[in-house]
């Protein structure tokens, strides 16, 4: 509770610290106040100090994982501060608004990860959805982010429908709002009405995550948004909504996996084969991180598909593995003028640390061992693997993450081995310094998973 009116009322001082601190560079400075604020709330939460302690009639549960996820994405917002702070105040003259609008989407996190009822998790989805809008279309002069704007206007207002048709249904269904009471339905009475409901929530979730097939809105935004949001909106924003996808399906429907489970399959297995392939085929870097996005959403719905303990365990170590990892390469892609293969050629003599941190980061995206993706994407496949089912579906997912080293390997094979320049950048020490905190990161987490994963059991 701390964290999400931490994140609100802090939200609002940004707004406020506008009118009265004249240098944009002091944005930034708040902002990382605020985060720092957020992480001590938190983790008063997970001693359950809270400012307002209630539950609100069960509409709120405090789980220790969702509190441990919070945690994760909070220092990935604290990381994603620290690297492109800078660049948000470049993009235009409200810096201020923009952070505040981050802290919004904090917020609505916090909601959809401790949510126990679907009206709260509707109330978060939207909390999160609206600023995602607004900063879309922040540099107002560009078309392209007009257009993205609008487009991603359009399409998260059709999901929205979709979304709160699918809570009707189930309320029609089962008289509650409460996942407890969904999770109590007998089997034998689940009704067309449920099922149908179910299907709606799951393809207004697979939206906002951007899985196959309903990923189309997704490189056109990404690519259109101003690339500093655009690393905010691929990494925290999607991880926060994977948690409420998770927390839904294993609460509420976790006992009729029968229902539901070979639809979660077949669209893990679409969003897996899209984003690969089309990545594939990419002339533009940051397009081709939009379709990577999209295949490593279909990684994290593993953990929706498999909904057990290492389930869970998968999730929170891909979520940190990807925030970092993605963070990192966005923090040196948003300095770039450049956004094509050919525009990394010969960074690595001219800029070979900076190189270096790149490889890292994408390798770790491509699970190559001793990096934190590769547990992540362990973990997730584990998870499946022990439900006994669908086995044909983890097989896949290994081909498809086969595919994925090749579209990573051009970047690092473009910065190593092909003859080029290098473009003109300003990296500075501290700069540099944080890259290889987040490389460092990344392979802390691929050697010793269990630095996270100990959370579980050690709060």
């Amino acid at each position: 509770m701390n964290l999400i009116l931490i994140s609100a009322i802090w939200g609002i001082v940004m707004m406020f610290s506008g009118l009265f601190l004249k240098s944009k560079s002091s944005a930034k400075t708040v902002a990382l106040i605020g985060s720092i604020a957020l992480l001590i709330g938190n983790f008063f939460d997970l001693s359950g100090k809270m400012i307002i302690d209630s539950n609100f009639n069960g509409m709120l549960q405090y789980e220790r994982f969702g509190l441990l996820f919070l945690t994760v994405l909070i220092l990935a917002l604290i990381m994603y501060i620290l690297l492109s702070g800078k660049e948000v105040e470049a993009v235009g003259n409200h810096p201020f608004e923009y952070f505040a609008l981050i802290f919004f989407v904090m917020s609505g996190a916090g909601l959809v990860a401790l949510f126990n009822n679907l009206l709260i998790l509707f109330i978060g989805i939207e909390i999160i959805s609206i600023p995602l809008y607004i900063l879309t279309g922040s540099d107002k002069r560009n078309l392209k982010s007009n257009e993205a704007a609008l487009k991603y206007f359009l399409m998260g207002s059709f999901s929205t429908g979709i979304m709160l048709m699918g809570i009707a249904f189930l309320y029609g269904a089962t008289g509650s709002f409460q996942l407890e009471q969904l999770m109590m339905q007998p089997q034998e009475d689940y009704k067309v009405f449920m099922l149908i409901g179910i299907v709606m929530i799951m393809v207004a979730l697979a939206f906002k995550v951007s899985a196959a097939p309903f990923h189309f809105w997704t490189p056109d935004v990404y690519d259109g948004a101003p690339t500093v949001f655009t690393s905010f909106m691929a990494t925290i924003v999607k991880a926060a909504v994977f948690i409420g996808f998770l927390n839904l399906f294993a609460n509420a429907f976790g006992n009729k996996t029968g229902n539901w489970q070979m639809t979660v399959a077949i669209i893990t297995a679409l969003t897996l084969f899209i984003g690969n392939i089309t990545a594939v085929y990419q002339q533009s870097v940051k397009r081709m991180l939009a379709y990577s996005s999209i295949a490593q959403a279909g990684f994290m719905m593993f953990s929706v598909f498999a909904i057990n303990d290492m389930a869970k365990q998968g999730l929170l170590l891909y979520a940190a593995a990807y925030c970092f990892a993605t963070i990192g390469i966005f923090a040196v892609l948003v300095k770039m003028k450049d956004y094509t293969f050919d525009g990394f050629n010969g960074l690595a003599k001219k800029q070979p640390l900076v190189a270096l941190v790149l490889t890292v980061c994408l390798l770790s995206l491509a699970g190559i061992p001793l990096t934190a993706g590769f547990f992540a994407k362990y973990f997730v496949l584990a998870a499946a693997v022990k439900t006994g089912t669908y086995l044909w579906l983890v097989i896949f997912a290994v081909v498809m993450a086969a595919v994925s080293v090749y579209y990573y390997f051009r970047i690092i094979q473009a910065m190593y081995f092909k003859e080029g320049e290098g473009q003109e950048m300003a990296i500075t020490t501290p700069f540099k310094a944080l890259l290889l905190t987040v490389a460092a990161v990344v392979i802390l987490l691929g050697v010793y998973p269990s630095l996270l994963l100990n959370w579980l059991t050690f709060f």
